[in-house]
């Protein structure tokens, strides 16, 4: 989805809104959107294409509380639009598709493998992966930087989840691949079915082959930890170890780049704002942080009602579906001031751009530390920075994604 600068002009009318189609996702800026539920309607209900209703949220104050309140608003039958009415097949065994304290099982060996300490103790080895990866950027040229950084999230992470580097690239495109399947750069098969059982089967035969590496050598990692655990006295099968894996690789691939690839674009259409971070590297926590509010890389997150509740006004059943709007609470006037300015002055920045509660993003800490090793490296070099050609977003209404962003990279180009 575009991003653009300034306070967009709410939407006059609310008429026929058609949230869930990915299309109006594709070349539009939806903070107009956003902007008008919030002023107009901050709790209503839309509907699927089948009929199917949900409620839709979009302040902040109700999108924390539903993301939080897992005991209310369950994840277990799913957390995208595409599970309004129809679940998820593995719904209650994966780690996203579980309310605690089940979800606890499950979390906390997984916690232990990629927190903030892990991610110090590898900080050598991926910071020298991070570098290669980016070389060609620090040197100069043109280079498509969405193709580039789609691999990110393996290079910063593919260590701690256990997966072998062999299979990075596959994995990197075919999990985005499984949630955009309509999507040109994606679709590998004759249509949206076969392209979803491609990209399944190569997923899952790399994950088979990690899962029995790991076996006959555990390390410390996200697949050896699956391998070890027991749930309710009996290890996981390898079906569901198979499934966590796919759950945490989605996670990584279809946030990092993005929030890396939009926070680039926004620094090139503000080249002030970059030259701030140059001549003051110690901001780049905060540049990141923005970044990550700025693209708010999942437009929505489904909950499910697990009893019957009020909430701002909103008197709903149990087994009513919930959208909590989180790119729209990202934008949220009543917490964030200025929220059209790309700020790296704002403090605090309780962004949900990370996910909140007890499903907070567990690969946040190798997430940051990534994107803050691409931007000093460009900043210690005084990469200058400019889009070259047409930027193609993803064509998902839960991704915020770019698929293609060509940039010229002048190194030493950045002036006091």
């Amino acid at each position: 989805m575009r991003i653009d600068f300034g306070e967009p002009k709410p939407l006059d009318s609310l008429e026929g809104l058609r949230l869930h189609d990915p299309a109006s996702y594709v070349e539009e800026c939806r903070h107009d959107v956003w902007l008008a539920l919030r002023r107009q309607r901050p709790v209503g209900v839309d509907e699927m294409p089948d009929g199917t209703r949900y409620w839709s949220f979009a302040g902040y104050a109700d999108c924390d509380k539903i993301v939080k309140d897992t005991a209310t608003y369950s994840s277990e039958e799913g957390t995208i639009l595409a599970s309004v009415g129809v679940g998820d097949s593995a719904g209650g065994q994966t780690i996203t598709l579980m309310d605690p304290p089940d979800h606890g099982a499950l979390r906390r060996p997984l916690m232990r493998t990629m927190r903030q300490s892990v991610v110090r103790r590898r900080a050598d080895a991926v910071r020298e992966k991070v570098l290669a990866l980016i070389d060609p950027l620090l040197h100069g040229g043109e280079h498509d930087v969405a193709r580039l950084m789609r691999l990110l999230p393996m290079v910063a992470a593919g260590d701690i989840l256990g997966i072998p580097e062999k299979y990075w690239e596959t994995i990197a495109f075919n999990t985005t691949a499984s949630i955009a399947p309509e999507d040109p750069e994606y679709a590998v098969g004759r249509n949206v079915g076969d392209t979803l059982r491609r990209v399944h089967h190569q997923l899952f035969a790399c994950f088979t082959d990690a899962i029995e590496t790991r076996r006959r050598d555990p390390g410390d990692d996200v697949v050896s930890a699956l391998l070890g655990l027991e749930i309710d006295g009996r290890p996981l099968e390898d079906r569901r170890v198979m499934l966590n894996c796919y759950s945490v690789a989605l996670g990584a691939n279809s946030t990092t780049p993005h929030v890396a690839c939009h926070t680039l674009l926004a620094l090139a259409q503000r080249p002030d704002i970059w030259r701030t971070v140059v001549e003051n590297p110690s901001v780049i926590p905060a540049l990141v942080e923005e970044g990550a509010r700025w693209t708010s890389p999942t437009h929505h997150l489904i909950r499910r009602v697990t009893t019957d509740v009020e909430l701002s006004g909103a008197q709903m059943a149990k087994g009513d579906w919930v959208c909590a709007w989180v790119a729209s609470a990202n934008r949220d006037e009543q917490v964030f001031d200025g929220p059209y300015d790309f700020d790296l002055g704002r403090s605090p920045n309780p962004h949900l751009g990370f996910g909140a509660g007890a499903h907070y993003c567990i690969g946040a800490p190798a997430s940051r530390f990534a994107l803050s090793v691409i931007f000093e490296a460009l900043a210690l070099r005084r990469v200058r920075f400019e889009v070259t050609g047409e930027i193609r977003h993803l064509y998902s209404n839960w991704i915020n994604g770019i698929t293609s962003m060509p940039m010229r990279f002048t190194p030493g180009a950045v002036t006091a």
